[in-house]
Protein backbone atom coordinates (compact mmCIF):
# COMPACT_ATOMS: atom_id res chain seq x y z
CA UNK A 1 0.00 0.00 0.00
CA UNK A 2 2.75 2.63 1.15
CA UNK A 3 4.02 1.74 -2.62
CA UNK A 4 0.92 2.72 -4.35
CA UNK A 5 0.88 5.92 -2.36
CA UNK A 6 4.47 6.28 -3.38
CA UNK A 7 3.59 5.93 -6.63
CA UNK A 8 0.49 8.09 -6.87
CA UNK A 9 2.38 10.90 -5.27
CA UNK A 10 4.99 10.79 -7.80
CA UNK A 11 2.39 10.71 -10.84
CA UNK A 12 0.46 14.17 -8.85
CA UNK A 13 3.47 16.28 -8.92
CA UNK A 14 4.15 18.31 -11.51
CA UNK A 15 7.10 20.49 -11.54
CA UNK A 16 9.11 22.35 -14.30
CA UNK A 17 12.37 20.30 -16.13
CA UNK A 18 16.00 20.98 -16.03
CA UNK A 19 16.33 24.20 -18.02
CA UNK A 20 19.81 25.15 -19.92
CA UNK A 21 22.36 26.70 -17.88
CA UNK A 22 21.79 24.21 -15.14
CA UNK A 23 24.44 21.62 -13.01
CA UNK A 24 23.21 17.90 -12.54
CA UNK A 25 24.66 16.29 -9.95
CA UNK A 26 23.36 12.59 -9.50
CA UNK A 27 24.44 9.14 -9.39
CA UNK A 28 23.54 5.28 -7.90
CA UNK A 29 24.56 3.60 -4.80
CA UNK A 30 24.61 0.07 -4.07
CA UNK A 31 24.95 -2.97 -1.95
CA UNK A 32 24.33 -6.29 -2.08
CA UNK A 33 25.32 -9.23 0.41
CA UNK A 34 25.25 -13.29 -0.59
CA UNK A 35 25.51 -16.10 1.93
CA UNK A 36 25.33 -19.66 0.10
CA UNK A 37 25.83 -22.84 2.28
CA UNK A 38 26.78 -26.21 1.02
CA UNK A 39 25.52 -28.61 3.98
CA UNK A 40 26.44 -31.70 3.02
CA UNK A 41 30.14 -30.86 2.77
CA UNK A 42 29.35 -27.58 5.39
CA UNK A 43 30.90 -25.34 3.22
CA UNK A 44 29.79 -21.75 3.37
CA UNK A 45 30.55 -18.41 1.10
CA UNK A 46 29.40 -15.12 1.54
CA UNK A 47 30.02 -12.43 -1.22
CA UNK A 48 29.43 -8.58 -0.01
CA UNK A 49 29.67 -5.81 -2.94
CA UNK A 50 29.32 -2.12 -2.78
CA UNK A 51 29.00 0.35 -5.79
CA UNK A 52 29.25 4.34 -5.88
CA UNK A 53 29.02 6.19 -9.14
CA UNK A 54 28.14 9.61 -8.90
CA UNK A 55 28.07 12.35 -11.67
CA UNK A 56 28.22 15.97 -12.25
CA UNK A 57 27.28 17.35 -15.53
CA UNK A 58 26.11 20.90 -17.57
CA UNK A 59 22.78 21.46 -19.76
CA UNK A 60 24.35 23.63 -22.08
CA UNK A 61 20.90 23.25 -24.67
CA UNK A 62 17.10 22.24 -22.94
CA UNK A 63 17.80 18.81 -24.18
CA UNK A 64 21.61 18.29 -23.79
CA UNK A 65 23.81 17.54 -20.84
CA UNK A 66 27.55 16.82 -20.68
CA UNK A 67 30.20 15.86 -17.94
CA UNK A 68 31.76 13.73 -15.46
CA UNK A 69 31.18 10.56 -13.94
CA UNK A 70 33.48 8.05 -12.02
CA UNK A 71 32.59 4.81 -9.98
CA UNK A 72 34.11 3.07 -7.04
CA UNK A 73 33.52 -0.48 -6.45
CA UNK A 74 34.68 -3.27 -3.94
CA UNK A 75 33.49 -6.90 -3.36
CA UNK A 76 34.86 -9.47 -1.21
CA UNK A 77 34.36 -13.07 -1.16
CA UNK A 78 35.13 -15.35 2.02
CA UNK A 79 34.85 -18.89 2.20
CA UNK A 80 36.03 -21.84 4.29
CA UNK A 81 39.32 -21.97 2.04
CA UNK A 82 40.34 -18.04 2.34
CA UNK A 83 39.32 -14.84 0.67
CA UNK A 84 39.15 -12.75 -2.46
CA UNK A 85 39.26 -8.67 -2.20
CA UNK A 86 38.36 -6.71 -5.52
CA UNK A 87 38.54 -2.95 -5.90
CA UNK A 88 37.81 -0.95 -9.07
CA UNK A 89 37.61 2.33 -10.56
CA UNK A 90 36.05 4.09 -13.40
CA UNK A 91 36.94 7.67 -14.19
CA UNK A 92 35.28 9.29 -17.74
CA UNK A 93 32.42 11.64 -19.33
CA UNK A 94 29.19 11.35 -20.59
CA UNK A 95 26.72 13.18 -22.81
CA UNK A 96 22.98 13.00 -21.93
CA UNK A 97 20.32 13.76 -24.48
CA UNK A 98 16.71 14.10 -22.73
CA UNK A 99 12.99 13.74 -24.03
CA UNK A 100 10.72 15.59 -21.97
CA UNK A 101 7.44 13.93 -22.07
CA UNK A 102 5.89 16.24 -19.66
CA UNK A 103 6.24 18.37 -16.66
CA UNK A 104 6.80 14.89 -14.72
CA UNK A 105 8.54 12.40 -16.78
CA UNK A 106 11.40 12.52 -19.40
CA UNK A 107 13.23 9.99 -21.22
CA UNK A 108 16.98 10.05 -21.57
CA UNK A 109 19.79 8.32 -22.86
CA UNK A 110 23.26 8.46 -21.91
CA UNK A 111 26.82 7.75 -23.52
CA UNK A 112 29.58 7.53 -21.37
CA UNK A 113 33.57 6.64 -21.64
CA UNK A 114 36.58 6.36 -20.16
CA UNK A 115 39.32 4.85 -18.29
CA UNK A 116 39.30 1.73 -15.97
CA UNK A 117 41.46 -0.05 -13.64
CA UNK A 118 41.18 -3.04 -11.06
CA UNK A 119 43.04 -4.81 -8.95
CA UNK A 120 41.99 -8.24 -7.41
CA UNK A 121 43.80 -10.25 -4.15
CA UNK A 122 43.60 -13.59 -3.11
CA UNK A 123 44.31 -14.61 0.77
CA UNK A 124 44.66 -18.27 1.10
CA UNK A 125 44.68 -19.27 5.36
CA UNK A 126 45.36 -15.40 5.75
CA UNK A 127 48.29 -15.91 3.17
CA UNK A 128 48.61 -13.87 0.02
CA UNK A 129 48.61 -16.18 -2.88
CA UNK A 130 48.14 -14.34 -6.01
CA UNK A 131 47.83 -10.29 -7.33
CA UNK A 132 46.43 -9.08 -10.18
CA UNK A 133 46.18 -5.45 -11.76
CA UNK A 134 44.18 -4.54 -15.07
CA UNK A 135 43.73 -1.29 -16.42
CA UNK A 136 41.39 -0.60 -19.84
CA UNK A 137 38.69 1.47 -21.13
CA UNK A 138 34.81 1.06 -21.19
CA UNK A 139 31.87 2.52 -23.62
CA UNK A 140 28.49 2.55 -22.55
CA UNK A 141 24.75 3.53 -23.58
CA UNK A 142 22.33 3.46 -21.34
CA UNK A 143 18.24 4.73 -21.70
CA UNK A 144 16.78 5.36 -18.27
CA UNK A 145 13.28 7.81 -17.11
CA UNK A 146 13.56 10.41 -14.85
CA UNK A 147 10.91 11.49 -13.01
CA UNK A 148 11.00 15.21 -11.52
CA UNK A 149 9.97 15.39 -7.96
CA UNK A 150 10.56 18.70 -6.60
CA UNK A 151 12.51 21.53 -7.51
CA UNK A 152 14.86 19.76 -9.74
CA UNK A 153 15.40 16.58 -7.62
CA UNK A 154 14.34 13.59 -9.66
CA UNK A 155 14.48 9.67 -9.92
CA UNK A 156 16.34 8.33 -12.54
CA UNK A 157 15.06 4.42 -13.55
CA UNK A 158 17.12 2.52 -16.15
CA UNK A 159 16.58 -1.08 -17.12
CA UNK A 160 20.06 -2.18 -18.56
CA UNK A 161 22.42 -0.97 -21.67
CA UNK A 162 24.77 -1.95 -23.80
CA UNK A 163 28.43 -1.63 -23.97
CA UNK A 164 32.17 -2.40 -24.37
CA UNK A 165 35.22 -3.04 -22.13
CA UNK A 166 38.32 -4.20 -22.08
CA UNK A 167 41.07 -4.51 -19.76
CA UNK A 168 44.55 -5.44 -20.02
CA UNK A 169 46.20 -7.41 -16.69
CA UNK A 170 49.20 -7.15 -15.86
CA UNK A 171 49.58 -10.86 -15.46
CA UNK A 172 50.10 -13.97 -17.93
CA UNK A 173 50.15 -11.11 -20.83
CA UNK A 174 45.89 -11.46 -20.37
CA UNK A 175 44.03 -9.22 -22.13
CA UNK A 176 40.00 -9.33 -21.65
CA UNK A 177 37.02 -7.87 -24.10
CA UNK A 178 33.63 -7.69 -22.82
CA UNK A 179 30.39 -6.96 -24.99
CA UNK A 180 27.41 -6.30 -22.67
CA UNK A 181 23.57 -6.45 -24.05
CA UNK A 182 21.45 -6.46 -20.97
CA UNK A 183 18.04 -4.77 -21.52
CA UNK A 184 15.53 -5.75 -18.96
CA UNK A 185 17.80 -7.89 -16.78
CA UNK A 186 19.10 -5.41 -14.51
CA UNK A 187 16.87 -2.13 -13.22
CA UNK A 188 18.78 0.47 -11.85
CA UNK A 189 17.45 3.61 -9.36
CA UNK A 190 19.25 6.74 -9.01
CA UNK A 191 18.60 10.28 -7.54
CA UNK A 192 19.50 13.40 -9.33
CA UNK A 193 19.16 17.41 -8.74
CA UNK A 194 19.49 20.07 -11.14
CA UNK A 195 20.77 23.60 -9.85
Amino acid sequence: MKKMLLLLALSVFGFANAQKGTILVGGNIGYTSQTAERKSLGFKTKETVFEFSPRVGYQFHENWTAGAEFTVSSSKNTNDLGESKFNGFKAGAFVRYTVPLNETFAFFADLGAGFQNQKSKDYENGTLMSESKGDGLYAGVTPALFINMKKGFGLNFSIGGLGYETLNYDFADTDVKSFYFNFGKTINIGISKNF
